[in-house]
């Protein structure tokens, strides 16, 4: 008769304890279009914390682009990020959007200090070079 041999199982990998990150400072990135409201937190590197739009909260269709779903979208986003420990932010606008002063008062009422609100909206400066006259 021939024996098996059977090789005792391996021992579980052990796990790494996942170190909590604390970001006192951070920054939230607004992104305020026509038909949405994009808010993002990211340390002062640029690496993402959390983030929420008006889509994610659950709002679909035109009411994606009320100042009422930014609030909402922004309140999400702070209080995913309040894991981390954030106090204060930087707040920084992009767009022409209804959401923009909403966004940032869905912040203000989760909580979190405002150290300074910078408008990055994108500006055109000279353009495209117009087309030439039309001749017949």
């Amino acid at each position: 008769m021939a024996e098996s041999t059977t090789t005792p199982p391996a021992p579980a990998p052990k796990k790494k304890k996942k170190i909590k990150r604390t970001v006192p400072k951070a920054r939230a990135c607004i992104h305020a279009g026509e038909n949405n409201t994009i808010v993002t937190f990211t340390d002062l590197q640029g690496q993402k914390l959390a983030g929420a739009s008006a889509g994610s909260c659950g709002f679909k269709g035109t009411r994606k682009s009320t100042p009422y779903a930014a609030k909402i979208a922004a309140e999400t986003a702070a209080q995913a990020v309040a894991g981390f420990g954030v106090e204060s932010v930087q707040v920084e606008i992009r767009g022409l959007g209804p959401g923009r002063e909403q966004a940032i008062r869905g912040i203000q009422g989760a909580g979190i200090n405002l150290e300074a609100i910078i408008d990055r909206t994108p500006i055109a400066h000279g353009g495209c070079r117009p087309a030439g006259r039309r001749r017949v």
